[in-house]
């Protein structure tokens, strides 16, 4: 055995008989720092010693520290950064610090530290059983040091003996103040417990009983020597007897433990009452039960209106099994307390499975669980009733919809009870509901890639500046004039500007003001009162109130009659119209998207069209290009078409005929997109292999010499194509646009003749002159 070992053993030893012969706390801790000091001859051993609050430490034992040392830091406040001893008693933990000088633990007392002498400073905290701390042994050194293994076990040891030593004296304490409390409240006991409005009795080891308070004579009427020992059993409902004997002698007096017993006590009149019966134990200081104490409580009332609650819980029951539809009873949190029979067939659970945590999870669908988690919690939450759809797994495995209503019952002081979750099967109708959306979204699929969409098609210059135009002003409401040659594709423009605006959630209603007869353009834009005219049977809303909210398109807006122009001119300066046969104006919220091919200004001049009306569809104009001005966009178009067309017809094309390609880009097209896509779809027909041709005689019939007059009337072979456009490259030397490039010599549109340049392999830079 070590020297240091050997010597904690003595000091423990030595700790115990001080405390045995009565010596003082801070005469054991000094003897125990003085033992320790001679086992570390170079250390300074102390002992602080805890406040009661826990926060700060006090002198112990300290003879051997200097008096201006502990002075100034006393009482010390402990901290995650207060000296050794304060951070050790904080952290509950052994620090140790090497070399005060330059640790941060010191960093609040280090001069002083030094000041003294102290180099090396650690501390062991102590701590009792119930990691309570209750002080510190510190050894203090004048060189910085750091501890070998041995000096680690004796401080660790000391620490151990100062926690006897500290733990007895606490104990003795204590003691000595319970023994005169129990003293001092013995006589006061007796007085309160005669005279609380509780039954209360006292009584022995083996159960008889040598006390009952006043209260308890009074309700039983018993003297005090008829109920001692035994003798209170009589009181007993003979029904009940028996089993509190039983529970009473065979379960509660060998478990020593404390114990609840429910009986029917008689009263002095003889009516019996219900009373619960608690008892606690009293054990002396081994641990032996040498009292029992007891109360009873009258439950009677409870117990009434538990039994009436169970009678009106079995006739609900009764009633909801018999409604055919899914109840679930929830208590006021949300988690099911019980459920009627159709609920436990449809779900084949049995009703402790509807009590478990886990029932939403076994019956309803895992994306309905997340998808209306936080909504269901913050519906409960506000404690009024609320409809939720969920998807319910059927005893099949099956999933059902299931509207499920929660309705809340309250006390009549409006206290939350339960919830009633009933709920319908409305599985046909959401599948009627899913069927009629696809069909919808398929629609809108179908018109979205149908309606024009190919007339959209392409990345050039011109294009991509009328989508920039549209970007802009689709978020803006302002009424918009699209300008542009038919077939380019304007109601696409303005579905475009709808879809990307507020109001795209409402509806787009189109008007093709061309196709209107002139005497039913104003009842089909603002519609007619029943009998306003002939045929007139019933009120009839127009064009203009059914895009309340949303937008509305006027399709060559030019066509309009002056007398529906005066109309058009009112709604849009003053947001209201009148029916037909009616003088009651109608507010209305929409937004005027107006096309034309017609030259409006023309026709203002010339007195057909309102130049107000004019001015006010004109707040923002958009020109379409028309397909020749974008000719660097024909082959995304064919590409597109070919595909769609193929896909329609059945057919597998693979590619598009170089020569075809060319042709289809030096058309003018003077049916833009529309007769570009008559041509493909008419060639996809007729086309038998996996490429893709154009009989070139359709477009040069269509185009009654599609390549320009100057180049045709000359000849009309390739040959003396190229003749022509070489000589106008080489007199503008190799210019093609301008006032005086090739394209006006020849009387072609510049992308054409760019077109045909490249169809015929001319090197136009070589014209150019260097």
């Amino acid at each position: 055995m070590s020297d240091t070992v050997e010597s904690l053993l003595v000091a423990e030893q030595r700790t115990l008989q001080m405390i045995a012969g009565g010596a003082s706390l801070a005469e054991v801790l000094d003897d125990l720092c003085r033992t320790i000091d001679a086992q570390a001859p170079d250390a300074i051993s102390s002992v602080l010693l805890m406040d009661p609050d826990g926060k700060r430490l006090r002198p112990g034992a300290v003879s051997r520290v200097p008096s201006g040392f502990i002075q100034a830091i006393a009482p010390l406040t402990i901290g995650p950064c207060v000296g050794s001893c304060g951070t050790a008693a904080f952290l509950k933990k052994r620090v140790i610090v090497s070399d005060i000088a330059n640790d941060p633990l010191w960093a609040p007392f280090r001069d002083l530290a030094l000041s003294y002498g102290f180099r090396a400073g650690w501390s062991q905290p102590i701590v009792s059983k119930d990691k309570q701390v209750l002080g510190t042994f510190g050894l203090y050194y004048m060189e910085p040091r750091v501890p070998t293994a041995s000096e680690l076990r004796l401080i660790e040891g000391a620490g151990h003996v100062a926690l006897i030593a500290i733990e007895t004296e606490r104990t003795h304490a204590a003691l000595q103040q319970a023994l005169a409390e129990i003293r001092k409240s013995e006589q006061r006991l007796r007085l309160i417990i005669d005279t609380i409005p509780a039954q209360a009795w006292r009584g022995l080891p083996d159960g008889s009983v040598d006390y009952f308070n006043q209260r308890w004579h009074d309700y039983t009427g018993l003297s005090p020597t008829a109920a001692h020992g035994w003798g209170w059993n009589a009181i007993i409902h003979p029904q009940d007897a028996a089993g509190a004997m039983d529970k009473w002698t065979r379960e509660v007096l060998p478990s020593g433990k404390p114990g609840e017993i429910e009986m029917r006590l008689r009263r002095f009149d003889g009516e019996y009452r219900w009373f619960i019966v608690r008892v606690e134990p009293q054990r002396d200081e081994l641990g032996q039960v040498i009292h029992w104490y007891g109360t009873n409580t009258d439950i009677d009332d409870l117990k009434r209106a538990e039994d009436k609650l169970r009678r009106d819980e079995q006739e609900l029951r009764r009633m909801i099994d018999a409604i055919p539809q899914t109840i679930v009873v929830l208590d006021p949190d949300g988690n099911a307390v019980t459920a009627n029979q159709s609920t436990l067939d449809f779900t084949g659970l049995t009703i402790e499975a509807v009590r478990a945590p886990s029932f939403r999870e076994l019956v309803f669908h895992p994306e309905d669980v997340e998808r209306l988690r936080s909504q269901r919690q913050d519906a409960l939450a506000r404690g009024v009733p609320f409809a939720v759809e969920w998807r319910v797994r059927r005893k099949d495995g099956q999933y059902r919809w299931l509207l499920i209503q929660y309705n809340p019952l309250r006390d009549e002081h409006g206290r939350l009870l339960h919830w009633y979750a009933t709920g319908t099967d409305i599985d046909d109708r959401k599948r009627a509901e899913q069927s009629v959306q696809n069909e919808n979204q398929a629609l809108r699929d179908e018109i979205d890639h149908s309606s024009m969409f190919e007339e959209i098609v392409g990345s050039s210059g011109p294009l991509r500046r009328v989508l920039a135009q549209v970007a802009r002003v689709a978020g803006a409401d302002a009424t918009v004039l699209i300008l542009g040659e038919t077939g380019t594709g304007k109601e696409l423009i303005a579905r475009a500007i709808h879809k990307n605006s507020k109001r795209s959630s409402r509806a787009f209603i189109r008007v093709n003001c061309a196709a209107i007869p002139p005497t039913l353009i104003a009842s089909e834009l603002f519609g007619h009162e029943k009998g306003s005219f002939t045929g007139a049977v019933q009120r009839r809303i127009g064009r203009f109130e059914a895009a309340d909210g949303g937008t509305i398109f006027l399709d060559e807006v030019g066509e309009l009659p002056p007398e529906a122009q005066v109309s058009l001119l009112r709604v849009l300066q003053e947001r209201e119209f009148e029916r037909v046969g009616s003088n009651r104006p109608l507010p209305v919220d929409v937004r005027v998207l107006a096309a034309s091919n017609r030259d409006l200004k023309s026709a203002v001049a010339q007195g057909k069209f309102r130049e107000d009306l004019y001015y006010r569809l004109n707040v923002f104009p958009i020109e379409v290009p028309a397909l020749r001005d974008r000719a660097d966009d024909v082959p995304l178009l064919v590409e597109y078409l070919v595909q769609r067309f193929a896909q329609k017809a059945g057919k597998k094309i693979r590619r598009i005929d170089g020569t075809t390609l060319e042709l289809l880009r030096a058309y003018d097209w003077p049916g833009n997109v529309r007769e570009l896509q008559n041509v493909i779809e008419r060639s996809v027909i007729l086309s038998d292999g996996e490429v893709f041709s154009v009989d070139e005689a359709w477009l040069r019939r269509n185009a009654n010499g599609a390549f320009g007059s100057t180049v045709s009337a000359a000849g009309a072979g390739p040959a003396h194509e190229r003749e022509s456009i070489e000589s106008a490259l080489a007199a503008t030397q190799g210019r093609v646009s301008g006032p005086s490039g090739a394209a006006v010599r020849l009387g072609l549109p510049r992308q054409t003749l760019e077109s045909r340049i490249r169809a015929l392999r001319i090197n136009k830079h070589r014209f150019k002159t260097t």
